[in-house]
């Protein structure tokens, strides 16, 4: 972890029992601190308008009443742009994963995952800011494929050399940290290579920059 501090959710989930399950199991893990419990989108919001000290990760279910996981999640990124999305879900449809990515959420993982990949997840979107399972990202890079657009030549003259080499050791899930090391860089520069990617991809987080440099085949990993 690059902190030590305790990491605050929530659990979104019309589903109590899962919930409670959930919530046992994550009161497992060291560093995790408060779990808070939401049924509904509507619930989750007036949960974060009432709490003084925001949590750092909301894991959200897709099928919810009053307001499901989509609309939730673009509200959340409307009133609380800061607080990290992972989508928890049986969905595994291509098409809504990536417009789920372009709208923001940081990961997305299936329900029947085991708990060291849940485990992994949260530690990933707080270290890297995004977390794709290898089914996950294999099921991303077919559909993109299918549509790839072999006309990088479009973009990549927006981009320095040094903010390509950044793309994709990014894409290769490298933190801050690591790519300073990598590029004998510091992590102040690479954060700001990485703030200017964002800003020229017009990607919301790190999660859509690296769907946005696969489908302009700005990386490979074929």
């Amino acid at each position: 972890m690059v902190t030590n501090q305790k990491i605050d959710l929530v659990i979104t989930d019309d589903h109590k029992l899962f919930r409670k399950g959930l919530s046992s199991l994550l009161s497992d893990f060291e560093f995790i601190g408060n779990i808070y419990e939401a049924s509904t989108g509507i619930e989750l919001l007036e949960l974060l308008q009432s709490v003084d000290s925001k949590p750092d990760i909301i894991l959200l279910d897709l099928q919810m009443p009053e307001m499901d996981g989509i609309a939730a999640n673009k509200e959340l990124k409307k009133v609380f742009p800061d607080i990290k999305v992972i989508i928890l879900t049986m969905e595994d449809d291509a098409q809504l994963i990536l417009h789920l990515i372009r709208q923001g959420v940081n990961g997305y993982l299936m329900k029947d995952a085991d708990p060291d990949e849940l485990e992994t997840a949260i530690k990933s979107v707080i270290e890297k800011d995004f977390y794709f399972s290898d089914n996950i990202s294999q099921l991303i890079y077919r559909n993109l494929n299918k549509k790839r657009k072999k006309n990088s030549g479009l973009f990549i003259h927006k981009f320095t050399p040094r903010e390509i080499q950044t793309l994709e050791l990014i894409c290769r899930e490298y933190t801050a940290a690591e790519i300073a090391d990598e590029l004998n860089l510091s992590v102040r520069t690479i954060e700001g290579y990485r703030s200017n990617l964002l800003d020229k991809s017009g990607a919301k987080n790190i999660a859509g920059l690296v769907v946005f440099a696969l489908t302009n085949d700005l990386v490979n990993f074929e």
